[in-house]
């Protein structure tokens, strides 16, 4: 499991005994939050910073560690903080700032110099984030008793944020085909993604897949049908254009092993070797966890596997889908976001089923693909676009909701929402951001989820919801 280091500050002024105390302290504090976040994290501490080359050398092992996704400090006592600037100088991971104490109450009756002296984050804390402050470190500060359950949140919290960073500087995107043509959002400089959010960007030829594909057996074929019978509900009598897309997921299966592929784009306009576009494929790998951008969106391929990653362990869905259309009933007005054939399997309120139909687009034979209503309940939409200069993340509240009529007549999986605080605001405030057509929806994290990632990364953020007026919207 991955880890954080907790780092606790202190200094020599105070003599033996009160280090052996904080030492004490600290090693408490560290198995109670094992013991509180053992589904999340696991926390390791190490030496108490009493010197600048004690400060190096922690944050020299948080930085050499490949288990380690970030670093959690606290200052038990007073730590003047110029001995922390050159451990601070080199750590290039994700910082928490736990502002606490080893005591809930204070002793009244009892309470002398040596307990102020021994307890005194209230002063320690503020020097050290000061020097955060003036060193221009991104942290988060998680303020409060480390035993309560709100400050015990906000490490879990930050956990899984520094998880799905950690992830990212690990993220290597396949890239079958190059931009669809002509389009701008979907485009951007992958070299800026690499550096700012650690991803590999790779282009690889589609004829790739359609060589594995081939070289597929009946028994893996077979195999990969087993499990889509298990699991959906065959509507179809096409069972040949299943199992085509069963052939490719088994190329799809052993790319990404070979490669060690964390998401991948597509582009229906360069499917030179494939007989059809990948849609059940695409949709059962997105389910199981692997990023997907259509149309060559290596943003929203690599930003969908990260954000899966930061809600691994929470209840709900997270995936890719696509802006549609709309339903603009006054007072009632609703979207529809799907796409022609690549929305993850993990939305699905129903068992999906198997249906085979017509593309329109792309010049291919009739695709396989999974057909379902979606999920209920509050959720984010959520992108990422470059602006020329920077990356921004657009993050909108919204709330999804069930269909008001079916459609027997849309052969794709649909997800329906209501955006906030309104239509008119919403929409006007995304359009004004340039969010783009391509985004995550998910369930299980919250604008705080992706607010904390943006900070920790640098990334610009403008977010939208209940809280979002007219007038915000000349602010934007």
């Amino acid at each position: 499991m991955e880890k954080l280091y907790f780092i606790v500050g202190s200094q020599d002024l105070y003599g033996e005994e009160c280090l052996k105390q904080v030492a004490a302290d600290a090693a408490a504090m560290t198995e109670f939050l094992n013991g509180k976040l053992s589904d999340t994290i696991r926390i390791e501490l190490l030496p108490t910073v009493e010197t600048s080359d004690i400060c190096f050398q922690d944050m020299k092992k948080v930085m050499d560690d490949d288990e380690c996704v970030g670093v959690m400090t606290w200052m038990h006592t007073f730590s003047p903080a110029k001995m922390w600037i050159k451990g601070l100088q080199i750590l290039r991971k994700p910082l928490l700032h736990l502002h606490t104490q080893a005591n809930e109450k204070l002793p009244y009756a009892a309470i002398d110099m040596d307990f102020m002296n021994l307890n005194q984050s209230a002063h320690g804390d503020r020097e050290y984030g000061y020097i955060l402050a003036r060193l221009g470190i991104a942290h988060e500060v998680a303020a409060g008793y480390y035993q309560h359950e709100d400050v015990i949140a906000k490490i879990r919290q930050f956990a899984q944020v520094a998880k799905a960073i950690h992830f990212s500087h690990n993220t290597l995107v396949a890239t079958f085909g190059n931009n669809m043509r002509d389009v701008a959002v979907t485009d951007g400089n992958r070299l800026e993604a690499e550096i700012q959010y650690g991803w590999q960007i790779k282009y690889w030829g589609i004829g790739e897949i359609a060589k594995l594909a081939e070289e597929a057996s009946e028994a893996e074929v077979d195999a990969k049908m087993d499990e889509y019978t298990s699991k959906y509900t065959m509507a179809t009598d096409n069972v040949d254009s299943v199992r085509l897309q069963a052939r490719y997921e088994v190329a799809f299966d052993k790319f990404i092993a070979q490669n060690h592929v964390t998401a991948f784009t597509d582009n229906f306009q360069d499917l030179f070797g494939l007989r059809q576009l990948p849609g059940i494929a695409a949709q059962n790998l997105m389910a199981k966890g692997i990023g997907f951008g259509p149309e060559g969106d290596y943003k929203i391929s690599a930003f969908s596997a990260v954000l899966m990653k930061m809600a691994e362990g929470r209840q709900g869905a997270t995936g890719f889908i696509e802006d549609y259309t709309y339903d603009l009933t006054p007072g009632q007005e609703l979207e529809l976001a799907s796409h022609m054939l690549e929305v993850p399997a993990s939305f699905a309120v129903n068992k999906p089923e198997i249906q085979v139909h017509p593309l329109g687009i792309g010049g291919k034979e009739d695709p396989a693909r999974l057909v379902f209503d979606g999920v209920t309940g509050d959720a984010i939409q959520v992108t990422l676009v470059d602006m020329g200069d920077h990356f921004r993340i657009v993050c909108a509240d919204i709330e999804l909701v069930k269909q008001p009529e079916t459609m027997p007549k849309l052969p794709v999986a649909r997800i329906m929402f209501r955006h906030k605080p309104d239509f008119a605001i919403g929409t006007a405030a995304w359009c004004y951001a340039g969010g783009a057509h391509h985004s995550v929806v998910s369930t299980a994290l919250t604008r705080r989820d992706i607010a904390l990632f943006a900070k920790l990364t640098g990334t610009e953020l403008i977010t939208i919801g209940d809280d979002t007026t007219e007038a915000d919207l000349d602010r934007i």
